[in-house]
């Protein structure tokens, strides 16, 4: 059976850090590419961050750009996304998914999904 389950996500004030978990199994976790969406209410999901467990190359959206960092542990077949310096609209339920193969363009559909981790900054 194949998981992805999310966590590591809270509240923090903005400026703060959290560091986002997505443990995975059931599936060859190094033919993968994991990505993390974000979406929040009212609006439409968008990706965050995606690191191809292949060639270990990650992209980022401009969003994203030098503030988080996705990294991925072949021992534990986990994808780590630290966030910092989060500001008040990174606030979003949190999502990993899985791709075979490389990142893929984030309108295109993923293989697996996570259940989601919500993720609040105040200001």
């Amino acid at each position: 059976e194949v998981q992805l389950v999310e966590s590591g996500g809270g509240s923090v004030q903005a400026g703060g850090s959290l560091r986002l978990s997505c443990a995975t199994s059931g599936f060859a976790f190094e033919d993968y590419s994991i990505a993390w969406f974000r979406q929040a209410p009212g609006k439409e999901r968008e990706g965050v961050a995606c690191i191809s467990n292949i060639d270990r190359r990650s992209d980022y959206a401009d969003s994203a750009k030098g503030r988080f960092t996705i990294s991925s542990d072949f021992a534990m077949n986990t994808v780590y996304l630290q966030m910092n310096s989060l500001k008040p609209e990174d606030t979003a339920v949190y999502y990993c998914a899985a791709a075979w193969g490389p990142c893929r363009a984030t309108n295109t559909p993923y293989d697996y999904w996570g259940q989601g981790t919500q993720v609040t900054v105040s200001s």
